[in-house]
């Protein structure tokens, strides 16, 4: 599948753009799925950062994919500790 990889890259744009309609109107809409839509962004990011790495043989770089992995972590604990804490009130 090694020979799709301007396919790949091009599939970047529409996906990342629909990830960010998604977060703009939650955020909009004050919904908590806001951090959840945040996540799924910063893990599109770095799926894409990290393919595109593979696809340009520049692997000492991915290692920084980890970022925004981290960082939809991140806004995953805080979607989940946030709903915790208004429960247990």
């Amino acid at each position: 599948m090694m020979e799709w990889k301007e396919v790949g890259v091009v599939m970047i744009i529409p996906t990342l753009l629909v990830s960010i309609v998604l977060l703009i109107i939650s955020w909009k809409k004050q919904e908590d799925e806001f951090w959840i839509n945040l996540a799924i962004t910063f893990w599109i990011l770095a799926n894409s950062y990290w393919m595109i790495t593979e696809f340009t043989n520049h692997l000492e770089l991915k290692t920084f994919a980890l970022i925004p992995f981290i960082l939809g972590m991140i806004c995953v604990s805080y979607f989940y500790f946030k709903r915790f804490i208004t429960k247990v009130k």
